[in-house]
């Protein structure tokens, strides 16, 4: 299971989010505010993802995007998404042991997931879940 710490590292920690995020009700005020622009910079660089890719992920067009990086803030939708991405890219790290190796396998067409990306199943809700299961089968060496 995801702690909240595990996802706050993924948003870049205190470095990017400058508060103490100890627990997930915590996690959720602060995205219900709006994440920092840089939560998104982080996240790509602690996954190696590009910035375009994971503002894809998030829902934000190129001049939405600008505008996001030049406000340096989030909406909170905006945020809700980046967030679901984190909390993904958090349990694919935990699984899979490396960073780098979750950031790997998020972009790569998976069998399981009806031969999609799981990075491609992260806009809806459902979509983050099935990833996640997938995750868990991995971890309980469950064949997927």
């Amino acid at each position: 299971m995801v702690t909240a710490l595990m996802i706050v590292e993924s948003l870049g920690g205190w470095g990017v989010l400058r508060e103490r995020l100890a627990d997930y009700a915590a996690v959720i005020d602060r995205t219900r505010t709006g994440l920092p622009y840089a939560a998104i910079e982080a996240l790509a660089k602690r996954y190696g993802l590009g910035i375009p890719l994971v503002a894809r992920v998030v829902g934000l067009p190129a001049r939405t995007h600008a505008r996001r990086k030049k406000e340096r803030q989030l909406s909170a939708a905006e945020s809700d998404r980046l967030l679901r991405l984190a909390r993904v890219a958090a349990e694919a790290e935990s699984v899979l042991g490396a960073a780098d190796k979750a950031g790997q396998w998020l972009q790569k067409p998976n069998r399981a997931l009806r031969g999609a990306a799981p990075l491609d199943l992260l806009d809806t809700y459902l979509g983050a879940e099935e990833v996640v299961t997938v995750l868990g089968r991995i971890e309980h060496g469950v064949y997927s």
